[in-house]
């Protein structure tokens, strides 16, 4: 029997991270992966695939329809999906094969296989071709992830009707691509299709898109979302999905109760995701599941049985691969004896439509029903001399600020390069710094950051330079 000091199953953003911590550390580790492939679903078929479809679509974007602006004469572009989709895979297949390097540098033991527990310190693999071995390890760490939620009446024949995972790998354009659900994973894959000349509904149960965000956020992304030609439906709860051929009919009922059919040719069900445990046997190393069906455990990432941990998606909190790979460096490091924290109110969220989608902190809605007295500066995207340089003028920055204090609380932003600017706010809050801190410091000009200076002096009371 092989034996090791840790033992992780799972190679995703929370797994691999933490087999290459532990090892850094000294420990003998190994890491367990069912796929011939590493990486999970963030670099398979979740965030690395779908930036790589965004990038290639907004390319496309800008061609057939920006190009001109800028002097840029061209024919009548036309979207080639099938090399699209190549180079996304070209793309993931890089990826992942980086993290294999990472593996055998850091001298990681890579088992392929399902793992599950034999008992709270035995984990059994099975392979492909149905032998077993079994691991023996001082310490476990379950980072198995999450998959693809979906609603009981809809059956997913991830053909017509399908996940994001069937999304990223369709051989034709659809003519009307219906989005159920209006969250971060809806509206991305929505926006891919939307630039390459699908019709797009989104039919959104909630009130609002991006719904856990902050509303200032959800207004504006939806106003140009509907500029961009998306179509949405909200308060409208789905009642049933029928394919017939190649047609998808979807019944809905509005807020009044009244019935609505949208037809279209795919429908993306994209209703959040959920944790994935199954073939884990978690029973028998006595490890608890809570009543989501997530793993179980205490302020440092560690389960009712001491020994076994678990990170990212399998626990509680925000499904985001950044906010993974950072409990699985937590759990290595407290292994190994040290003291690392993680502050979970920063870590930040991004959508990645164009113009980004970014945010920190709290929300005005949340700080506002905690009672906690705010002042709150905005600054426009559409003010900044890079901004109109570059054409890109939707959004904003807002901060959020504690009246008496002025420490920053919240900071939320809306345009182009959102997702690089929001580190500038996580570092800011980090240090705890007020919004006068951030409004005296220097920014470069012209830059989209400048944006973050701006709404600063509009929160501390002084009136924006350039506003």
């Amino acid at each position: 029997m092989s034996q090791f000091d840790v033992t992780v199953i799972g190679s995703g953003p929370g797994g691999y991270v933490a087999a290459i911590r532990c090892a850094q550390l000294g420990f003998k580790t190994a890491i367990i992966e069912k796929y011939p492939v590493m990486g999970g679903t963030c670099l398979n078929v979740g965030c690395i695939p779908s930036k790589a479809l965004l990038d290639s679509s907004e390319h496309f974007e800008n061609a057939k329809h920006n190009f001109a602006d800028h002097g840029i004469i061209i024919n009548e572009p036309k979207a080639d999906l099938a090399r699209m989709v190549a180079r996304k895979n070209e793309v993931v297949e890089h990826t992942t094969k980086g993290i294999s390097f990472l593996m055998d540098k850091n001298k990681i033991t890579v088992f392929e296989g399902v793992g599950s527990f034999e008992s709270s310190t035995q984990v059994k693999v099975t392979k492909n071709d149905g032998s077993t071995e079994t691991i023996d390890s001082k310490y476990i760490i379950i980072a198995t992830g999450s998959k693809p939620s979906s609603l009981p009446f809809i059956t997913l024949d991830k053909e017509r009707v399908m996940t994001s995972t069937e999304a990223l790998n369709l051989k034709e354009i659809p003519k009307h691509l219906i989005v159920i659900g209006g969250g971060v994973i809806g509206l991305e894959l929505g926006s891919v299709y939307k630039r390459l000349g699908s019709e797009v509904t989104v039919v959104e149960f909630m009130d609002k898109i991006i719904p856990t965000m902050d509303g200032s956020l959800s207004k504006e992304l939806n106003k140009v979302l509907r500029k961009q030609g998306m179509k949405f439906m909200l308060s409208t709860a789905v009642q049933a999905v029928e394919r017939n051929g190649d047609t998808v009919k979807v019944t809905a009922k509005d807020k009044k109760g009244a019935e609505v059919i949208v037809e279209g040719d795919y429908v993306l069900v994209s209703v959040g995701r959920q944790p994935f445990t199954d073939g884990l046997a978690v029973e028998k190393a006595g490890v608890d599941l809570d009543e989501r069906g997530r793993v179980k455990t205490n302020e440092h990432l560690q389960t009712n049985v001491s020994n076994i941990y678990a990170v990212g998606d399998v626990v509680a909190g925000a499904m985001l691969a950044h906010k993974a790979s950072e409990e699985g460096v937590l759990v290595a490091e407290q292994i190994a004896g040290q003291k690392p924290h993680i502050n979970y109110n920063l870590i930040p969220g991004v959508v990645y439509t164009w113009p980004e989608v970014a945010a920190v902190g709290k929300t005005e809605e949340q700080l506002k029903a905690e009672g906690v007295a705010i002042k709150v500066g905005n600054f426009p995207m559409r003010a900044l001399g890079r901004s109109r340089a570059s054409g890109d003028l939707d959004g904003f920055v807002k901060i959020i600020a504690d009246e008496k204090t002025d420490e920053v609380l919240g900071v939320h932003m809306i345009g182009a390069r959102a997702a690089d600017l929001i580190a500038e706010a996580v570092t800011a809050m980090e240090y705890r710094a007020s919004a006068e801190d951030i409004a005296r410091m220097s920014h470069a000009h012209p830059t989209f950051a400048e944006a973050m200076k701006e709404a600063a002096l509009d929160a501390t009371g002084k009136i924006a330079l350039h506003m």
